[in-house]
Formats: structure tokens, C-alpha cells, sequence
């Protein structure tokens, strides 16, 4: 559990990055990558959505880092995806 749980901490922290969240203006971050943020993010989707039920108190804040960056995806992209095709949306459902 305790790999799983730095794992994912390592995707939410990766993709917030990635997403120039870090940054005072994430539009203009030098770390800016929303090709990676959205592998990032998906790959963060599938591996708690996977180890959910092994994740026990870890699962609800896991789930909302995720969505707040799915959410955060979909503010920065140019063209948003259509609800449930963005990253990690396969996995958790759609997120608006």
C-alpha cells in the first residue's frame, strides 16, 4: 500500500507540474506540457481506480487530487475534450 500511495503522489505531483500549476501564471511555466500532463493524469486514473479498494484512507484525497487535476486539464486546454474523453476520464467518468 505504501508504494501505491507514493506512486501516486509521485503522478498527482508530476501532472500538477506538467499542468504549470507550480508557477505563479501556469499559462506562461517554462514546465508546461499538457501532452505529458494528460499521460500523467491518466496514468494516475487507472492506478487508483485499480488499488482503490487497497488505498483505505488514502483513496477520497487520492481521488480529489485527481480530480482537481482533470479539472484543472480542462480549464487549461484550448479545445477541451468532450465530457469522458479527457485524461483519465476512461478510468473515474466523466468530470466537469
Amino acid at each position: 500500500m505504501e508504494v501505491i500511495s507514493r506512486a501516486a503522489v509521485m503522478l498527482l505531483s508530476a501532472g500538477a507540474e506538467r499542468l504549470g500549476l507550480a508557477d505563479a501564471d501556469p499559462a506562461t511555466s517554462p514546465h508546461r506540457d499538457l501532452d505529458e500532463a494528460r499521460r500523467l493524469i491518466t496514468a494516475l486514473a487507472g492506478l487508483v481506480t485499480a488499488s482503490a479498494e487497497y488505498l483505505g484512507l488514502h483513496a477520497g484525497p487520492l481521488r480529489d487530487g485527481l480530480q482537481s487535476l482533470q479539472k484543472a486539464f480542462r480549464e487549461a486546454s484550448v479545445v477541451p475534450d468532450p465530457p469522458g474523453q479527457g485524461p483519465g476520464e476512461k478510468y473515474t467518468g466523466p468530470v466537469y
